[in-house]
């Protein structure tokens, strides 16, 4: 039997390819994740940026809904990044009417804090545990507004004038065996935050 670990993508929308070849140059096996089967042979998820709203309906209609609730339930390590991040969260400020999450991460998550596609933008960014400054992407980001007393701030906008509202606010967190980003780590060649998750799996 393989000891290589199985990370799935959710691939039913949103920033896929960039994903799995992160995670690809990891050593780990890579798969899209559309269907519950698919999900059932994962050790650890990603799910990607996109429109958060538009990603969980699909979720329900394809039966992912509740499967991928109960794997993070169940201690699955799951990355969540920018879309992602609000679909892992308990909480949303400024969500759509009715709109779901997989939940699973004790904060408060502010959607399309940073502004429209027009506003987005990209900088370095101190990381909790990282040596060195992460290349941050922001498009139409989150911010987590609030956290639990479990979760661990891994990251924040630096302060500066330049940085305006968003200056000091929280883009990145961890809880146990939960990882989000407001932002794209997959962007660039940077995969410290993706071998975060695979370092999950093991431990």
């Amino acid at each position: 039997m393989s000891t290589t670990p199985t990370v799935g993508v959710f691939a039913l929308q949103g920033d896929v390819r960039e994903h799995l070849r992160m995670l690809g140059s990891l050593g780990v096996r890579a798969i899209g994740v559309r269907r519950p089967s698919e999900l059932d042979g994962c050790d650890a998820l990603v799910l990607p940026g996109g429109e958060s709203t538009t990603m969980a309906k699909l979720a329900r209609t394809f039966e992912l809904l509740d499967p991928i609730r109960k794997r993070i339930a169940g201690a699955m390590p799951t990355l969540g990044t920018c879309a992602g991040m609000i679909l892992l969260a308990d909480r949303i400020e400024d969500g759509a009417a009715g709109q779901e999450t997989f939940g699973g991460l004790d904060v408060t998550v502010r959607r399309n804090a940073f502004g429209r596609q027009v506003d987005s933008f990209e900088g370095d960014i101190a990381f909790e545990g990282l040596p060195d400054p992460v290349h941050a992407v922001f498009i139409r980001a989150p911010w987590v507004e609030q956290v639990g007393e479990d979760v661990e701030v891994l990251a924040r906008v630096a302060d500066g004038p330049a940085a305006g509202e968003a200056a000091g606010r929280i883009v990145a967190v961890r809880q146990h065996h939960l990882l989000a980003t407001s932002f794209h780590p997959e962007w660039g060649d940077d995969d410290r935050v993706h071998r975060l998750l695979v370092d999950l799996i093991a431990d």
